[in-house]
């Protein structure tokens, strides 16, 4: 069984909304991250589709390349986190005004 582009194009674009309301909405920093990673699986999925319905593997490859930067971007976030974690004894935004200008 197929499942149809059009539905994974939707799928795409729900779970697309749904982590940058997460990171938006949210005033946590682990939930902002969990927001950004929920909008790179959504484009991750979208690339997988539009590669299988125009045979191109070029989609497949950047996806690969997608799940690098995730792996990255989870492994950097999180560690300043703990660190800013660890000095302020707290991970909401607001409470990191130093590095505003």
């Amino acid at each position: 069984m197929i499942v149809p582009y059009g539905h994974v194009v939707i799928l795409a674009g729900v779970l697309f909304a749904l982590g940058m309301i997460c990171a938006v909405v949210r005033r946590n920093l682990i939930m902002m991250l969990i927001g950004v990673e929920i909008m790179l699986n959504a484009a991750a999925i979208l690339f997988v589709a539009a590669s299988l319905r125009w045979q191109q593997l070029q989609g497949q490859v950047f996806v690969l390349f997608i799940m690098a930067v995730a792996a990255a971007e989870v492994s950097l976030g999180l560690a300043l986190i703990i660190y800013a974690h660890r000095r302020t004894d707290s991970v909401d935004p607001d409470t990191y005004k130093l590095l505003k200008w």
